[in-house]
């Protein structure tokens, strides 16, 4: 008979975590729910996901718990949201939520309450290995999560289960409507929980004040004005207002650069535009969720794959350090929209290795340089 745990299922009431507490509950573990909230805005859906959540609950016959965890979220995760956005980069918190809060705060409640083992609904796997834990992408390769959770590291993902690593989305909806869960067409929740309703623009302006500046085109003649670089992100059309130019066709207007010294938003007209493009990166705050690359200490490069947006093909890279946990990228043909405060996650296959914060988007011609080009890569 197979081991039973005491398993606290991260319920967050939508259909995903449902279905992982029913699973478990269904294979014979003492399964509770613990339902977790970040934020105390009345334009966040989180009191109609508590009651998601306790009909869930209720349907599958389990114990449901609550926590508040908006201090923390506020002090470890949207304070650092905020900083990014003044310094004029386009932050992800669900990187941040997931280590300092899912697998953090929210972890160590769990155990509290006398659980050896939290699950989550998150699309993921992990697999064990002598003496750790790899992250592994999930099977349904258009739900796979593990981009988000790349900065979480292996000690962390000790007594975790994904119970839908193995399964696609459709076979979750199915398993919920057979089993008359209440939130089997629930729909996906998407974007921050935070912003709500609300359209993004707006939100940000409570928090940041407007900067007005030019916008120009790479040629210097400006173009526009904007009310912040803070408001803008790489590869963005809407909102720039650009139209009817004298001397430029009709066409879309695309974000291409921000330049914060002189508080200047570069457009370019066309989704194709050669500026939308970049072989390279730089960035910074390196996780490896196990070890590091072999002979990265002494500067050895890493030949792997990597994607630096969710949901991305894998692309081809090799990876430099250049100091600390500073490194550098380059692709092997160019990336559309490369976005600093994005991550740029590594990958050997399905495994995730782990992943870094994008400062730059440029030619990393002279990082690469003095990093030690001409050494031969190492390959997972």
């Amino acid at each position: 008979m197979p081991e039973r745990h005491k398993i606290i299922v991260a319920l967050s009431g939508g259909v995903d975590s449902a279905v992982a507490a029913m699973l478990l509950r269904d294979a014979g573990h003492d399964v509770e729910c613990l339902h977790m909230s970040n934020w105390d805005d009345g334009y966040c859906e989180a009191a109609r996901d508590y009651q998601d959540a306790r009909k869930a609950a209720q349907r599958l016959g389990l114990p449901l718990h609550r926590v508040n965890f908006a201090d923390e979220y506020r002090k470890q995760v949207f304070e650092r949201f905020l900083e990014e956005h003044r310094a004029g980069r386009t932050p992800n918190p669900d990187v941040l939520c997931n280590r300092e809060i899912k697998f953090g705060a929210m972890r160590r409640y769990a155990r509290r309450l006398g659980a050896d083992r939290l699950a989550t609904g998150h699309y993921a796997r992990l697999r064990d290995v002598p003496g750790t834990r790899e992250l592994l992408k999930g099977t349904d390769d258009t739900k796979d999560q593990s981009y988000f959770l790349h900065a979480v590291s292996a000690s962390d993902f000790a007594g975790v289960l994904f119970p839908l690593g193995e399964l696609k989305k459709t076979a979750v909806r199915s398993l919920a409507r057979a089993a008359n869960l209440p939130v089997a067409e629930k729909k996906d929740s998407t974007g921050i929980c935070f912003i709500g309703e609300r359209p993004f623009d707006a939100f940000l302006r409570e928090y940041l004040p407007t900067q007005r500046g030019p916008i120009k085109e790479p040629g210097g003649r400006v173009v526009g004005e904007h009310d912040g670089l803070a408001f803008y992100t790489l590869g963005q059309r809407h909102g720039l207002k650009i139209g009817g130019l004298r001397g430029h066709a009709p066409g879309a207007w695309y974000v291409a650069a921000k330049d914060p010294g002189s508080n200047t938003l570069i457009a370019v007209q066309g989704a194709n535009h050669p500026l939308l493009y970049q072989s390279g990166l730089m960035a910074d705050g390196v996780c490896w969720i196990n070890a590091p690359p072999p002979g990265w200490a002494h500067g050895k490069p890493l030949s792997c794959a990597a994607k630096t947006r969710y949901r991305q093909a894998d692309v081809p890279c090799t990876v430099w350090r250049t100091a600390g946990d500073e490194l550098t990228v380059q692709f092997e043909g160019p990336e559309r929209a490369i976005t600093p405060g994005q991550s740029v996650v590594f990958y050997h296959g399905d495994r995730c290795l782990g992943g870094a914060t994008i400062r730059e988007t440029r030619a990393p011609e002279a990082a690469l340089e003095a990093a030690g080009s001409t050494a031969e890569a190492a390959v997972w």
